[in-house]
């Protein structure tokens, strides 16, 4: 699984790369996690507000900062 952590940098974007760390770390899940601050690609992505966090090319959150928890069940259930 690969999951990428979609923003120029801000603090929300920040929270939502430590909070996804968090939940990987609480799931002992083996991923890559990757920061992407390139505008043409995150726009490639159709995301119109960051911070976005995708799965393996699917975007799954856009323009909040959700829980380690939350992210946890997100990646737990697929």
């Amino acid at each position: 699984m690969t999951l990428k952590v979609l923003g120029p940098g801000c603090a929300n974007c920040k929270r939502l790369e430590a909070n996804v760390r968090k939940a990987v770390d609480q799931l002992g899940l083996d991923v890559t996690i990757e920061k992407v601050e390139d505008y043409p690609t995150i726009l490639g992505y159709g995301v119109q507000s960051t911070p976005a966090l995708v799965r393996d090319d699917t975007v799954i959150v856009s323009g909040r900062v959700p829980s380690p928890r939350q992210i946890a069940e997100m990646l737990a259930t697929g």
